[in-house]
Formats: C-alpha cells, structure tokens, sequence
C-alpha cells in the first residue's frame, strides 16, 4: 500500500514538474513574442481586405465612369504615359477582366517604383501613385518586415511566427483539463469570476477553440519566410513537388541565374523559382506590348494578369496571374523577339507541395473562398490579439514588484532536460527557433547566472 502511495506520489510530481517546465516555456515566449504576434495580427487583418480598401481609397485611379465597346489598344495606352512622364520607364502592365476598371502600368521614375493608371476607352492617364505609398504596401511591410525593413526585421517575424507555434503547442498542453468532467475554464469561460481567472479564462478558452485555426494561419504563411521558405523551396525542388521539370526544357540555365520573381511581378509562389530563359533571336524586332497581350490571350490566361517587360537584350516578357482562383494560375516566359512561348506553367502543373501551398496561401491572403475566407481570418486575427493581450493583463495581475513573475523552476533536471531536447528538435525543424534557444541557453548559463540581481528578477 505504502509502495502504491510513493508511485501515485512521483507520477504526480512528475506530472507537475512537466506542467511547470512546459508553462515556464510557454510564458517566456509568451512575454518576448507577445508584441510582435500583436503587430502580425493587426497588420494581417487589415490586408486581408485590401481589394476592398484599395477600391475605395484609390477609386478615381480604379475605376471609370464610362465604358463602350472600343478600347484603346495596350500599345496606344503605353504611348500617352510616355507623353506625360517622358522619363518613365514602363517596366509592367496589369490588366482585369472588370469592364470599369483602368489598366496598372508599372514604371519607373528617378529611382522610384510608381503606378500609373490609363482610362482603357478614351486613353486619359488619370494620375499616378508611389509604390512606397500606397497604404496596402505600408502594411505589407509592417506584417513582413515590421516598418524597418532588411534581413534583421524579416528574420525577427519569421522567429515570432515559429515561436507562435509553440506557444499554441505548450498552451494546449496548459489547457488540457486535469478534471474530465469540467467544461468550465477549458471549453467555455467563467464569465461570472474576477480577477485571474477571469483573464485566464478569456486567454486559454478562446486559444483551445482558435488553435488549429492559427496553427493553419501560420503555416501557411511560412513558405514567405526567409530561411523557412527557402527550406520549403528547396525541398519541393529536390523533390519535384514544386514548379514541374519541364520549366527547364528551355535548354540550361541563364548564366545571370535569374528566377521569375526577380523580373516580374504578381507571380504564383509555385512559380517563383522557375529559371528566367533567354531570347535568343535577337536579329528580329522586339514585340510590342500588344502582341504579348495577344499571345496572353491566345494562350487562354484568365484576368486579371500582369506582363512584365524584358529586362535587357536577352530578357523576356513574363506573362504572370496569381489568381484569387489558384486553379487559374500561370506563368509564361516569352521569347521578346520571336514571340515563342519558352515556358507556360499552370497550376495543373505543380507537383503535391506546390499546389497545397499554392491553396494555403490563397487561404492565408483571404482569397481562397471569398468573403468567407476574409472573415474567417479576421476572426483569426482579432483572436489572437485579444489572447495576447489577455496573457498581459494577467501577467501584470501576477507580476511581483521585483520580479518577472515566472514560473517556478524547481523541477526535476531530467524533466527540464527532455522538454530542452524536444525544444531543440523543434528547432532543426525550425532553424531560427533552434538558434535562438540555444543563444538563451549560453546566456543562462555563462550571463544570466553571474547577475545575482538579473538572476533573481528573471525567477
């Protein structure tokens, strides 16, 4: 009886000990990442509406009031902004498939990436706008590169994302009911308490019910990332699972190794790798925009869709659509002189990876199913923003006036241990979480311990 009492007595420490360590993880990423998820959601939501903002900000760019039968042709749209802006230098055209709506030609101008909108019925420029301040790129940066910009700051979301992952994974394990029969505080919120457990209920009942759905969220935003997304790249690559074989049947690779999203823009993630060829019968005359547009049609591209002009002698047109309908995806490189189609991948054509991914990122950008869609990760969003600020009202609930307010610590090492080790095969997953707890790791070790006073307010 006695032997049964000391084995109920450990499993139970054992348990609490695993509870603690798992918590403990979980609140220190909860305190360092909380900002930044708060930053992703907001910048987030906001851009899952941005066909709908962006009509509404820009509608006198957008849209025209009158519409007949005849268009001005691409080419004559393209001569009356060279007229206007004699030093732009038009490096685009997008074209769509609603009868009010004006043609996007991409320019340059002094260094600067600047829209120009072109009525297609009377061939009225009816203004320009900035790349740069347009407020659907403000928030673009914002949701990847957090305003500042550069490796450091997209590397900085990338490492929040995987640690929200983890965060979902330790807090589920938090949430588990200990009691089974309590739905009270796991499934549904006391709303009736005060204090803690009102927050706490409002941080991990909401969280249990929106898990898969971030857990969704995030992975499908990986394959953007930096160093995951180069992961994810050259797996489908090494694996054929991503753009098909037949993208290289153009003969080698250019010696300038361009990939299509170098030189064009609005190109299926699927595609973005796929080798730049070469034009090669460079005696005869460059095709105008027009013939490239008609080819585009000939070749049954659905709008809207974007061509790209050719950068350089031995540059192509890249005919790209990255369609709110994935289905209807394509890429064509176009020799710019012969007019023969070098390349033309469509979503049929991806491998397993390319076209799951391709589907995720419709869904990640609130394209795949519409209104719904957009809902559903506004609701995502909002989630996750009210989860992290509830984890801080809590936290500053049950913060001491001199310290961090951690949890405790006193655990078995070998409990601390395996959960250390499950961490780090997270992290050669996840490479940018691996380094960084292995960076937390030398600071607690060789630092944190040296400062009695940080040591102390760290618990």
């Amino acid at each position: 009886m006695e032997n049964t009492t000391n084995q109920d007595k450990s499993k139970n420490q054992s348990r609490n000990g695993l509870y603690q360590t798992m918590w403990r993880w979980h609140f220190y990423a909860g305190i360092i990442f909380a900002p930044f998820l708060i930053i992703l959601a907001f910048s987030g939501a906001v851009y899952l509406f941005k066909p709908q903002i962006e009509s509404y900000l820009y509608q006198d760019l957008y849209y025209v009031d009158e519409t007949n039968a005849a268009t001005l042709s691409v080419n004559g749209q393209a001569e009356k902004i060279r007229l206007q802006y004699p030093d732009a230098v038009i490096t685009g055209v997008s074209v769509y498939d609603e009868e009010d709506r004006t043609f996007k030609f991409s320019t340059m101008q002094d260094g600067q990436a600047v829209n120009v909108f072109v009525d297609p019925y009377s061939g009225k420029v009816l203004g320009d706008l900035p790349v740069e301040k347009e407020l659907m790129t403000v928030f673009m940066k914002l949701h990847s590169e957090l305003l500042v910009g550069g490796t450091v700051a997209n590397r900085l979301v990338e490492l929040a994302a995987c640690w929200a992952i983890i965060l979902i994974l330790t807090g589920l394990y938090i949430w588990w009911p200990r009691n089974r029969t309590s739905i009270w505080g796991t499934v549904l919120p006391r709303l009736r308490s005060k204090g803690r457990v009102f927050w706490r209920d409002m941080h991990a009942v909401p969280a249990f019910w929106l898990s898969i759905g971030l857990l969704v969220l995030i992975l499908t935003g990986l394959p953007w990332s930096g160093v995951m997304g180069e992961q994810i790249n050259r797996i489908a690559t090494a694996t054929n699972t991503g753009y098909p074989a037949f993208s290289f049947s153009f003969g080698p690779k250019p010696q300038s190794g361009a990939v299509t999203k170098d030189v064009a823009e609005n190109v299926p993630w699927a595609a973005e790798n796929v080798p730049v060829p070469s034009s090669v019968n460079n005696q005869y005359v460059p095709l105008t925009l027009n013939e490239a547009a008609g080819i585009a049609e000939m070749r049954g591209i659905q709008k809207p869709y974007t061509i790209s002009m050719p950068q350089g002698e031995a540059g192509v047109f890249t005919i790209a659509a990255s369609h709110s309908k994935p289905f209807d995806n394509a890429t064509l490189h176009v020799d710019q002189y012969s007019g023969a189609v070098l390349t033309d991948v469509r979503y049929a054509d991806y491998g397993f990876m390319g076209k799951a991914i391709t589907l995720g990122i419709a869904l990640h950008e609130g394209k795949l199913f519409g209104l719904a869609n957009q809902l559903l990760g506004l609701l995502l969003c909002i989630g996750l923003i009210g989860m992290m600020v509830s984890s801080l009202i809590m936290w500053r609930k049950r913060k001491p006036q001199n310290g961090l307010g951690a949890p405790g610590r006193n655990v078995d090492i070998k409990i601390k241990r395996a959960v250390t080790i499950i961490m780090l095969l997270l992290g050669l997953v996840m490479p940018l979480v691996g380094i960084s707890i292995i960076v937390v790791l030398i600071l607690d070790k060789l630092v944190f311990v040296r400062i009695k006073r940080l040591k102390a307010w760290l618990g």
